[in-house]
């Protein structure tokens, strides 16, 4: 994408930019030519690094409103502007609606959802000071689009999330553009949690029409289209990264050939 899109001079801020799919997106903007922050509680095993560039680590719990006002600021004293933040901080561990209780699921909401809130609204308030404004990437998924057994409370932020952008995106045109990735699987250093070892994840990648799960460079390269004039005309958008979906099942069930 590099070699595509030049993003020389600009600043991204990637939440949970340190591992997973946060990391791949962070390389991809770096490979942009971006100047990259990435943000998380913990700093990362080992830089992550794209291009012979890396991007620079600030600690932060994008859950807590003043810790991302602190970031915000100390983001726009250092870097001078903010070009692009990309809400990819998430997650939930599998626990059926029954077994967790409310306040674990709203935790997994304030993650999925509230969070993101919180950080749009303090990049906003850099962005709309700028003569050319900014944009805002939401890291969605396709759990938000279907049922979501063993993460319902995920999946149900994660729909919120994709309404969310549409509004913000009305509501701050023409300024900022706001749009959402909708992901499906993607194969990370943690997939094996959820797939299984290594010939799981090759069977599940054979179930998505494409024949494999996404890396986090496909979702990286999404990323900087959106953040790039050309997408300029784009916001409020949904677009979905998951390889074609998933074949339905009753495809497998039925017993006439055809």
């Amino acid at each position: 994408m590099a070699t595509v899109i030049d993003l020389s001079g600009r600043v991204v801020l990637v939440t949970g930019g340190t591992r997973g799919i946060g990391a791949g997106i962070a390389r991809g903007f770096l490979g942009a030519g971006a100047e990259v922050v990435t943000c998380a509680r913990r700093p990362p095993d080992r830089p992550v690094e794209a291009a012979g560039r890396r991007a620079r680590f600030l600690p932060a719990d994008v859950r807590d409103p003043d810790a991302v006002d602190g970031l915000l600021a100390r983001v726009r004293h250092e870097h001078g502007r903010l070009d692009t933040l990309v809400n990819n901080a998430g997650g939930s561990p599998y626990r059926l609606l029954d077994e967790g209780g409310a306040t674990r699921h709203a935790r997994v909401v304030e993650l999925n959802l509230l969070a993101p809130l919180t950080v749009s609204l303090a990049a906003y308030e850099v962005m709309r000071r700028q003569p050319d404004g900014g944009s805002v990437v939401m890291i969605g998924s396709v759990s938000g689009t279907r049922p979501s057994p063993g993460t319902a409370a995920y999946g149900a932020a994660k729909a919120g999330l994709a309404s969310l952008a549409r509004s913000m995106a009305v509501e701050w045109a023409p300024r900022v553009r706001v749009n959402t990735l909708v992901v499906g699987m993607v194969r990370t250093e943690r997939s094996h949690l959820h797939y299984g070892d290594g010939d799981g994840v090759a069977a599940v990648g054979r179930t998505v029409p494409l024949g494999r799960l996404a890396e986090p460079a496909d979702i990286g390269d999404a990323c900087v289209f959106l953040a790039s004039d050309c997408a300029a005309y784009i916001t409020g958008a949904a677009l979905q990264i998951h390889g074609g979906g998933e074949r339905p099942a009753f495809l497998d069930a039925a017993t006439v050939n055809h």
